[in-house]
């Protein structure tokens, strides 16, 4: 069983910083890929970035690359999304997401942070 917690989000204003935390409850290195999502109210849950933990590959939501940037601190179990330059459209729910090795879709989901980003 995999369980994840996210943290860091709140409230900033337009053009603040966040840095998003995903801890897993297991080794991060054992997965096969660890992902950010978001859902903004009203609107479906969107991906914004993921990270193979088998060679740290980085794959983007294309109209947010440059401003989100995915890592990982296997040390800590940890996942972090940091976000840069956060307009009101970044408002949403951040959640993180694992795919394990051998599957295909995101199996396991963390409860979500709240980013709010006022103008």
């Amino acid at each position: 069983q995999v369980t994840l917690g996210e943290s860091g989000g709140g409230l900033v204003q337009a053009g603040g910083s966040l840095r998003l935390s995903c801890a897993a409850s297991g080794r991060i290195d054992s997965y096969y890929r660890m992902a950010w999502f978001r859902q903004a109210p009203g609107k479906e849950r969107e991906f914004v970035a993921s990270i193979r933990l088998d060679d740290d590959s980085t794959s983007y939501r294309y109209s947010l690359k440059g401003r989100f940037t995915i890592s990982r601190d296997n040390a800590k179990n940890t996942v972090f999304l940091q976000i840069y330059g956060l307009n009101p459209e970044d408002t949403a729910v951040y959640y993180c997401a694992t795919q394990l090795p051998g599957t295909v879709t995101y199996d396991y989901w963390g409860q979500g942070t709240q980013v709010t980003v006022s103008s």
